[in-house]
Formats: C-alpha cells, structure tokens, sequence
C-alpha cells in the first residue's frame, strides 16, 4: 500500500492519491468513512481513491479491480452521493440494482452494504448536513430529506449525470489550477443541481423487502456462528425458507449464491486476520478460527481467490 500526497502551489489544492494491493486495505484508504471490503472475483487486487478533502465536504474517485462486498458508513449528520462512472457494470447498493441513470445516497452514520463488479469506478460527494441546507437555502433549491435519506436509489436524466462527472473528472484531475474556494463552490453546485432534479428509485415490489430480510438475518447468523460449519439447511431454518427462496434471495440481493457467500466471507476473514496477526501466530490456526479444518483445499481456495498463498499475507503485503 502506499499514499501520495502531490504538492500543491499555494492557492491550489491538489488531489491526494492512495493506491492499495488488498481490498480492506484500500476501504481503510477513504478518509473518515468506516468499511469493510470482502474481495468475491479471483485475482489480486488493486484499488486506487484519488481525493479531495475540503471542511465539511470531500469528493473522490475510486476504483477497484475486483469484484466486491461492501459494508459502509460514512461520518455523522451528512449525505453521500455515490455516482458510477459511464460504461460500468450494474452495481447494487443494499440489493436495489444501480443502472447507468442511477446514483447512491445515503445519509450518515448509517450502515450500507454495496455489491461492485470487477473494474468498478465511482465518483463520491460526501457533504455536511449544515452545509448542504445552507447551499441549498442560498441558491432556492428544496431538499427532500425523506427521499435522501430513506431511498437509497435515486434517477437522475442522463444529461445532468454527464455534466456532473465531467466537472468531477476535471476537478480530481493532476492538472487543475482552480483555487480551493472555487472547487467548493463547484463541487456544491453540482450536488444541488443533481437534487433539483433527482427522483426517488425505490423498490417496486414487497418481495424486495422479504428477501432482504432472509439475507440480513442468514449474515447476522454467519457473523455469530464464524468459527462453526454451517449448512444451507440450518440457514433455512434459522431464516424459515425453502432452499429455494434463500438461494433466489442472496442472488437478487447480493449477486452470489448463500455457498459462495459463506466461503467468500470466511476467506476474506481469515485474510483480514493474516494482515494483522501477530508475531508467532501460524496460518492453520488462524484458518481454524473461521472453520477451516481442511488445510489443503483452504490453501488451494485461498490461492485461487486472492492470488497468493496465506502464507504470503501472513509475512507482509509489501514484501
């Protein structure tokens, strides 16, 4: 992992660039955001976040080569927008699908989960509460916090949507002399002019809020039972479905299947915890932490997923 910060001339604030080669790594790269990455597609990773940071107001680009699981909070008493780059691959944001004319909002200090593709670029505007009434006081515009805060999917016309990221790309770029004052200002009003014509994307179906439902409750399971062998049989019952509905529920949800999320999870557990163990502690026990009893085949589907052997996380990212 490294961070570069450019230099800037006085009177210009220059993005900060931060790259990592492990997804917690670079989740942990976002300033003032709480996450937590698991890696799903095989391969090594690679994560870039290029950011501006302002008082009460940050905007970022980030991308990561790998498929992922995202659990998300973003600080107190503000408002993310999360705006994918053209071209990209559906994402979801808590199981409600992101198509090309959609963004992200979330409020803070709230959990959000985030299901990305491989080769996924997204542009973030994360705004103070304060700051964004007082903008949008100044400038007319009339905020509609249930929709902001509640919907978590919003449409906004394909026009809108283009101007917004060529002003972003232009603003996270190395080349951009504009003074740190004139780049809020920017950055503001374009946030406004995006909720001056946004409309709420909810789920269309009760279904949606069902298997919801089966998935939280099957990970809140997972999380509490992490170093035992769970079967689908028990999540069937500890959620009350057919093996049948908690399979379409994961799909529709998170884009994997209950088996590929128990064992994706857990590996990328067991890497978290190879990237902060301590001096002595060895590979096999902490593979039997998260109940992995058969070394060989952990090692085999370890390898696979990540790139590189257990071993090879145990003694050092950069080495």
């Amino acid at each position: 992992m490294s961070n570069l910060m450019i230099n800037a001339p006085k009177g210009c604030s220059f993005p900060r660039v931060s790259e990592a080669h492990d997804a917690d790594l670079h989740a942990s790269n976002l300033t003032n955001w709480q996450q937590e990455y698991d890696q799903t597609s095989r391969g090594s990773f690679y994560g870039r976040i290029v950011e501006l940071p302002f008082e009460g107001l940050q905007v970022f680009c980030e991308h990561t080569s790998q498929a992922l699981q995202q659990k998300c909070v973003v600080w107190p008493d503000s408002v993310w927008l999360g705006i994918p780059l053209v071209d990209q691959e559906e994402s979801r944001i808590n199981g409600l699908t992101i198509n090309s004319n959609n963004i992200m909002c979330r409020p803070g200090d709230c959990d959000f989960q985030l299901s990305t593709p491989q080769d996924y670029d997204l542009y973030g505007l994360v705004v103070d509460r304060s700051k964004l009434i007082k903008m949008a006081a100044i400038h007319g515009v009339d905020l509609n916090w249930k929709e902001l805060t509640e919907c978590g999917r919003l449409g906004v016309p394909d026009k809108t949507l283009d101007e917004v990221r060529f002003l972003l790309a232009r603003l996270l770029s190395a080349e951009s002399r504009t003074p740190p004052r004139l780049q809020q200002d920017i950055v503001m009003m374009a946030l406004l002019e995006v909720l001056k014509v946004e409309t709420p994307q909810p789920a269309k179906t009760q279904s949606y809020y069902h298997r919801k439902s089966v998935v939280d409750n099957a990970r809140l399971f997972l999380d509490q039972h992490l170093d035992e062998p769970v079967t689908v049989t028990q999540l069937c019952e500890v959620t009350n479905v057919s093996r049948r509905t908690l399979q379409y529920s994961f799909e529709s949800i998170l884009g994997v299947s209950p088996i590929q999320y128990l064992r994706i999870s857990r590996l990328n557990g067991v890497r978290r915890s190879l990237v902060q163990a301590k001096s002595g502690q060895a590979v096999s026990d902490i593979a039997a932490l998260w109940g992995f009893w058969h070394l060989s085949q952990f090692a085999k589907d370890y390898k696979q997923l990540f790139g590189e052997t257990p071993s090879k996380t145990l003694t050092g990212l950069s080495s």
